[in-house]
């Protein structure tokens, strides 16, 4: 039974499909997948009901209520609880006597604000402004985390390719194990060229080995920022080559920067904030409706019949309007106001800084990308020559020519211009990316697969 288990699971994994990931693919899955980046969609989904809040304070407020109660004779209207019951008062009784009475009101209190003298707009346009920058929020956490899974996509690629060249190291050394024990056994070499190309070989292994460690890593991590279930060893990479002409060139610049505009909505809803203080000291105007019906357990002439108390029979309404004016509040609204214009202040100088930065940002990057363009395209030179040398001295070794040391040298030197090669070729992926990253358009980085 044990063995048939063991059997199921080796031909489950040995069946596992690989999961092919481009470097688009890995953008548009960080969008969808993240549970984090979800939060920020709710949460700007959240504030944008706001808007609706503000604009439902058109809506008339209705309060309507109904209670009971027992209370003294001494005033013939009874009482009413505190809330939302507006009694029209009545006159007291003729006499003092503490006579229980039943009572019974029913009232609903209507309160309408039509009329705001701009302060229902601005509300609005605070409200809006803040759903703005709840979405300019999520954008920017959007490119953060897309520029993560990117460059640790690319981190993969090279050591990717650092494995394909330590695998093609370990096997021309050992085929020089394979020539060294021919020609040691010939006589034409000392034993111990063999036993120097064993340890060498055992140190490859072991290079490869750690090498294989850390890009399983950055798989991983690449499965976590992309919400792929599949393991690290099953994802397969598939970008790993740039178009022969590159282009960088963006007409927008960095006007749509993530971060600028973020800035942006920080400011403006900034300004939204100050525009509601401004429309704060104003009137309030206020039209009321009420409607109240009173049952009484006792009459206007005094006579007591309880059993009328448990029903309504007096009705009163009214409509009305009111206006109110918070007149000594001007000092509270103006210090609000200059709170508020400070803060904009703040939020301008931000924008400037910012503006500042990426403009240098960009400048740093273009730089970087000649640089490391000029180098990627002379580390293919540097590769073929060492080749060469490689080639040469080994046809010397195999004729006994040359002793292990030539020939280690020349194969170490290989190693290195493959290695020199591998990262210039990131190096100049990386350029490209800090291209897009300081413009925030990773288009410009994606056009070039």
């Amino acid at each position: 039974m044990l063995s048939f288990v063991v059997f199921c699971l080796f031909v489950v994994s040995g069946n596992a499909q690989p999961a092919k990931l481009s470097i688009k693919e890995t953008l548009e899955k960080v969008a969808h997948n993240l549970p984090q980046l979800e939060a920020y969609r709710q949460q700007a989904a959240a504030v944008k009901e706001n808007i609706s809040l503000a604009k439902n304070s058109l809506v008339p407020d209705l309060t309507a209520g109904y209670q009971v109660n027992v209370a003294t004779f001494n005033n013939i209207t009874g009482m009413s609880y505190p809330g939302f019951l507006l009694p029209i008062s009545g006159p007291p009784s003729a006499t003092n006597e503490m006579n229980f009475i039943p009572g019974t009101a029913l009232g609903a209190l209507v309160k309408w604000n039509p009329f705001t003298f701009g302060q229902r707009n601005a509300a609005i346009e605070k409200a809006a402004a803040q759903y703005k920058q709840a979405n300019a929020a999520y954008n920017e956490q959007l490119f953060q985390y897309q520029y993560a899974a990117v460059n640790v996509y690319l981190e993969a690629l090279y050591l990717k390719q650092v494995l394909r060249i330590s695998e093609a190291v370990t096997g021309r050394y050992k085929v020089s194990l394979e020539q060294s024990l021919v020609l040691a056994k010939n006589g034409l070499k000392p034993g111990i060229d063999t036993a120097q190309f064993q340890s060498v070989i055992v140190q490859t292994e072991i290079d490869y080995l750690q090498t294989e460690k850390t890009y399983l890593q950055k798989l991983e991590e690449l499965t976590r920022l992309t919400g792929l279930e599949a393991p690290a060893e099953n994802l397969v990479l598939t970008d790993s080559t740039l178009k022969p002409s590159l282009s960088i060139a963006d007409s927008a610049a960095f006007n749509n920067h993530p971060y600028l505009l973020n800035l942006e909505a920080q400011k403006k809803t900034t300004a939204a904030g100050l525009r509601e203080i401004q429309h704060a000291w104003v009137p309030q105007l206020d039209l009321w409706g009420n409607l109240y019906a009173r049952g009484s357990g006792v009459d206007a002439s005094g006579i007591v019949n309880k059993s009328e108390g448990w029903g309504l029979s007096r009705t009163n309404a009214g409509i009305g309007l009111q206006i109110s004016f918070p007149v000594l509040q001007f000092s509270q609204f103006n210090l609000k106001k200059k709170q508020y214009r400070f803060l904009l202040r703040s939020d301008e100088a931000r924008l400037a800084q910012a503006r500042l930065d990426i403009s240098k940002q960009i400048e740093s990057a273009g730089l970087q990308y000649r640089q490391d363009a000029k180098i990627a395209a002379k580390t293919p030179v540097q590769l073929q020559i060492a080749t060469d040398v490689y080639e040469g001295l080994k046809l010397s070794y195999e004729a006994g020519l040359i002793d292990y040391t030539r020939l280690y040298q020349s194969q170490y030197e290989l190693t290195k211009a493959e290695l020199s090669n591998a990262t210039a070729q990131l190096q100049l992926w990386r350029s490209l990316l800090s291209i897009a990253i300081a413009k925030g358009n990773l288009a410009l980085f994606t056009d070039q697969l």
